[in-house]
């Protein structure tokens, strides 16, 4: 068996993993291998235009759904250049699977087209070849680690350690400062922890990641011992015969052994080519990547159906086989990541911009005019506290926390979000398209109506007249045969001894009710054993029909079975004809209808057509999903001789001649009843300033009842259409959307229902209007249009979600801003989506909330942390440089503050709950809202860090002035003291004037925290300290303020400190005074949030951050 493979062109597993070179996920975006003479250079070539998957590198996705799909923005990325591995270019030209008959192939695996593997085989199988994984990328440890420690403000902190070294040795000498090597090694640790805390993060995101990775459905379905089963894609075997359907992504290179006519794979994911080509039984080309008769591990079913035997597992998988050969490229940055890398930027400029002007002004006026003020040791460790000033060093700690934070309130509420980070772009989405059926509804569909012209019934009713004899014509008869053939779901064969309801049924939720309604009024064991399929054309969102072309499967089979008449002319070469799909596409191929009286089949006229489409518009209000059931009897004679069945030039020949003149057989309505929590959900996105609308390929009436129903539509007595919106009106007079109007039932504008023919007709000036709209259904939608949507919504500047399930939703979701999934979808959908909601929808709440809050506990983390780590500790340094006072806040003082006593309650602002009201605040705009503005800077140093630092000044030059060093003869002073002063006692109350600005600004940052926990809200709305009212408290602000008090005396009484970093004790009454700093800063920011509140339109409240 192995020497088969081999000689296909194979390489063993072993041989695949002992390649010394690194797998990387990165996808070919044009591969053609032609000839074994240049196949390396080719590939070399194309593989330097390839595409990468969108992934950020600290929380990838690891198994078998890892983002694969092209990304509307990949083409802004520059991939590294690429690392052909010799010789693997040629194995996979050599590889030969596509060219032997199907016989041959399932011979060479010992395989059974009909029976499968059995349990042995398999066993035998998954020791030789392994798990259907294809190896996870190696990491560049150097490179990672280097990240690590020099990420953020690591390598400012790095600089700052070696210039504190060289003051201390050898510019120190011959007396070098023992303070000077303490910061240099404090500044040291810092680095330390900072490097264990971004190592921390990467490591427990991705754990997190590929945890809940594994809650993905990522099953296949499989025939083994003669049943079908689903079992996980990593349990493949090559010889495993898998059935394929529409939205499903290959889980392994297979051979089709069977196709239907319209099979088509979207092989973009490898190729980059968009349009997705047919799938073959028999080879097209010699090329195993150009063949037809291939379907490639990755790729994914579009249109139609097939089954396929595996050939290809993990790494000998193609893509396991291209990834050998590539190195990864960069990913690209989320909003956040953008928002931490914009502040570091901009902190870091400042730090530098101050410590090149401290030195300027050294050199060019201090070193001139007042010599041996500021020696060149202390001119280093001067520039050192600029830097260790103004970097909050807690920053990489808080940043770390909130997203564990984030990460395990995620996991607790189902929702899967392929990169962390990206859950914030949904806290800046101001526009919601939902898809309808299985997002909006539970895709739980139920046959509640059938129909034979007017005459309807339901399906009691309908068995009911079949038992008792009353089935006139046996028109019921034939709807239980066409809802029973032409279906594409199947029985699970293991529960057909269960009733019917709890039967476990393989395919999409239509096919599925439908099967069950089948099963209910005829066996649909017995319709299917009476035909025998020679062609057919599943349902897609484009056609929006399914079809079947059946012979009578033999000569014992009757002479007319179901779906035929006793007013059919059936012979025995002549083919029967069913279809189902959506009325107003299969009304227009009908010529006949059934005749509820047992008659022959009446003319389809304009009448009967209004009459039919009564019931349908009937049905549809009452939010049911209308199908049409027709068939036709197709006479041998229209075939022409000699054309095969699975000739491409048959399938125009039964799109154009064989699907038309239909019987319409009957009408069925599907109910898909709303998730019970989507009315709920709407309201409340509505509430959060979002506009909440609905996409969807139902007919217009079905869409508007349940949008009604969910609280889409405020009523739907009254609505706009296409024709209420002026095609020529300039675009200068089109009124603007108004938020005000985002509560259901006001402002001046009803409903809007588009379909989408309208959307191929509207103007520019058309689709302004509509976007202004709060209330919209878009109806009998295609995948296009819905891409359109999503398209003009975002060159109107809206931040763009869109939720959907199915395969005609991919295109849509990987262009919108935040692509959201259901679990359970298609893999399709969850392969494009940004995130994958596991359970109830619901869960979206929490997810936006939770966008929005991490953006709202970063900002008041970095707001926390500037007043008294940035401009408190930048003043003494100033006032020292400018005005020759002393330096009263030592640097040492400084790390201790940004990385000690400030850092825990910084990280307990990570642990807020949402902010009342965050929920009714309009969604951030991502041009203008940025993590740091003026506003937030003013109130951080204009407001907050004025009053630290003047309070915490004026308290250690007021001790100061009390032990008889009066301010005046200190000021401009220059390191020259009155006669009368002693060198060494003043050293000693600078020292402890240190000490007690030290001890001021730790005080007032109790306050400063109080007061930044909430933008808005007042304390008493939002106390930490009411532990009563989860939704108010946080247990972590009193545990983190009684650590950075423990902090506090630990570095300023124990005498190793005192001798090392020259702390000194405080009088009793500096202990307590800063506290009352604190109440005074608390109560000054509550007055002014007051007046923020009470006058939302006044000066405080537009300068407020």
């Amino acid at each position: 068996m192995t020497d088969d493979i081999e000689r296909d062109g194979g390489v063993d597993k072993k041989s695949f993993d002992s390649n010394p070179h690194p797998i990387s996920p990165a996808l070919l975006k044009s591969i053609t291998i032609q000839d074994a003479t240049h196949d390396n250079a080719l590939l070399l070539e194309r593989m330097k235009r390839a595409t990468h998957a969108r992934r950020d590198s600290t929380n990838r996705i690891v198994g078998e759904f890892r983002t694969l799909s092209i990304d509307v923005t990949d083409t802004q990325q520059r991939p590294t250049a690429v690392t052909p591995q010799k010789g693997a270019a040629k194995d996979i030209a050599e590889l030969e699977w596509h060219k032997y008959s199907v016989d041959d192939i399932l011979q060479r695996l010992s395989s059974n087209s009909k029976l499968g593997l059995e349990d042995e085989q398999v066993k035998r199988k998954f020791s030789q070849y392994g798990a259907n994984e294809v190896s996870p990328p190696k990491n560049n440890i150097f490179l990672k680690w280097a990240g690590y420690v020099l990420g953020g403000f690591g390598s400012l902190l790095l600089i700052a350690s070696i210039l504190c070294f060289i003051a201390w040795k050898p510019l120190g000498e011959p007396d070098p400062a023992a303070a000077n090597l303490a910061l240099a090694v404090v500044l040291l640790i810092v680095i330390v922890i900072q490097t264990a805390f971004n190592a921390w993060q990467d490591f427990s995101t991705n754990r997190v990641m590929a945890s809940i990775s594994g809650l993905l459905p990522s099953a296949v379905l499989v025939l083994r011992n003669a049943r079908q089963i689903q079992l996980p894609a990593k349990e493949l075997v090559p010889g495993d015969i898998i059935y394929v359907s529409l939205g499903n992504k290959l889980p392994a290179d297979i051979r089709f052994i069977d196709v239907s006519s319209d099979l088509k794979m979207d092989r973009s994911v490898l190729t980059g080519e968009s349009e997705p080509i047919q799938g073959t039984v028999d080879m097209t080309d010699d090329n195993l990547l150009e063949t037809k008769n291939i379907g490639l591990q990755g790729t994914l079913c579009v249109s139609g159906s097939a089954i396929g035997v595996v050939i290809q597992t993990g790494n000998l998988t193609v893509f396991g086989r291209i990834a050998k050969l590539s190195t990864s490229g960069a990913p690209s940055l989320t909003t956040l990541q953008r928002e931490i890398i914009r502040f570091v930027i901009i902190i870091a400029a400042c730090a530098i911009t101050i410590a090149l002007l401290v030195i300027i002004l050294w050199a060019a006026w201090l070193n001139k005019q007042h010599k041996g003020f500021i020696t060149v040791p202390v001119l280093i460790i001067d520039v050192v506290a600029v830097m260790v000033a103004f970097i909050p060093e807690g920053l990489p700690a808080s940043v770390t926390v909130s997203l564990a934070v984030i990460a395990n309130t995620l996991v607790k509420n189902k929702v899967l979000c392929k990169s962390l980070m990206t859950v914030e772009t949904l806290g800046a989405v101001n526009i919601l398209c939902s898809d309808k059926t299985g997002t909006l509804t539970e895709n739980k569909m139920t046959v509640t109506s059938l129909a034979v012209f007017e005459d309807e019934m339901d399906l009691t009713q309908a068995r009911d007249r079949m038992v008792i004899g009353k089935d006139n014509g046996k028109t019921i008869e034939q709807m239980a045969a066409v809802m029973g053939v032409c279906n594409a779901a199947t029985f699970d064969e293991s529960m057909m001894d269960q009733p019917v309801s709890l039967r476990k049924v393989n395919g999409d939720a239509t096919d599925s009710a439908i099967l069950r309604a089948a099963e209910n009024l005829r066996p649909v064991k017995d319709s299917n054993s009476e035909w025998s399929e020679v062609f057919k054309v599943n349902f897609n969102s484009k056609t929006k029909y399914m079809l079947k072309l059946c012979r009578r499967a033999s000569a014992k089979s009757p002479l007319f079975p179901a779906p035929c008449d006793m007013y059919d002319e059936f012979g025995p070469q002549d083919l029967m004809l069913m279809c189902k799909g959506a009325p107003d596409v299969l009304l227009k191929r009908c010529a006949y209808i059934n005749n509820p009286s047992g008659g022959p089949a009446l003319p389809l006229t304009q009448s009967n057509i209004e009459r039919l489409t009564a019931v349908q518009e009937k049905w549809s209000s009452k939010g049911q999903r209308v199908l049409l059931l027709a068939k036709r009897m197709i006479p041998h004679s229209l075939i022409p001789d000699g054309m095969a069945f699975d000739q491409p030039e048959f399938g125009d020949l039964v799109n154009v001649e064989l699907n038309q003149q239909l019987t319409v057989v009957g009408l069925i309505g599907l109910v898909d009843p709303p998730r019970a929590e989507i009315p709920e959900t709407v309201r409340m996105m509505r509430g959060a300033g979002i506009r909440f609308f609905m996409v969807t390929g139902d007919f217009a009436l079905t869409a508007v009842a349940i949008a009604e129903q969910c609280g889409i539509i405020s009523s739907s007595k009254k609505l706009h259409h296409v024709q209420d919106l002026p095609r020529d009106r300039p675009l200068d007079h089109v009124v603007q959307f108004d938020k005000q109007d985002m509560e259901l039932g006001t402002g001046g504008l009803p409903g809007l229902v588009l379909s989408g023919n309208d959307l191929m007709e509207m103007s520019d000036s058309q689709w302004e209007q509509a976007c202004q709209y709060t209330e919209i259904v878009f109806a009998r939608t295609t995948p296009e249009q819905k891409l359109r949507i999503v398209k003009e919504f975002q060159a109107r500047g809206n931040v763009v979600g869109m939720t959907g399930d199915g395969v005609n939703d991919a295109p849509s979701l990987k262009a919108a801003n935040v692509g959201i999934a259901m679990g359970g979808g298609s893999d399709v959908a969850m392969e494009a989506a940004d995130l994958v909601l596991l359970e109830n929808f619901s869960s979206i709440v929490v997810a936006v909330e939770y966008g929005r809050l991490v953006f709202d506990n970063l900002k008041k983390t970095c707001l926390y942390l500037l007043p008294a780590g940035s401009f408190s500790e930048l003043m003494p340094i100033l006032l020292n440089v400018l005005f020759g006072l002393p330096q009263i806040l030592s640097s040492l003082q400084m790390i201790i503050i940004c990385v000690v006593t400030d850092v825990l309650p910084a990280i307990s602002m990570c642990f807020e709950k949402p902010e009342a009201g965050l929920l009714t605040r309009p969604p951030r705009d991502t041009k203008k809202d940025k993590l740091v503005n003026w506003k937030f800077l003013l109130h951080a140093y204009g407001f907050l860090g004025l009053l630290e630092s003047l309070a915490a000044m004026s308290m250690a030059f007021w001790w100061l002035e009390k032990q008889g060093y009066r301010f005046s003869d200190l000021v401009l002073a220059y390191g020259g003291l009155p006669p009368q002063y002693d060198p060494v006692a003043y050293a000693e109350a600078i020292n402890k004037a240190q000490s007690i600005y030290f001890f001021t600004l730790v005080g007032m940052q109790f306050g400063n925290l109080l007061a930044t926990r909430t933008r808005r809200l007042s304390i008493f709305r939002s106390n930490p300290f009411k532990w009563s009212d989860e939704n108010q408290r946080n247990y972590w602000i009193i545990p983190s303020m009684i650590v950075s008090i423990t902090f506090l005396f630990f570095f300023s009484y124990v005498p190793f400190f005192q001798n090392t970093f020259l702390t000194r004790g405080v009088p009793v009454e500096h202990i307590f005074i800063p506290f009352t700093f604190a109440l005074g800063l608390l109560l000054l920011d509550e007055l002014r949030k007051y007046f923020v509140r009470r006058y939302p339109k006044g000066l405080l409240a537009k300068i407020a951050w």
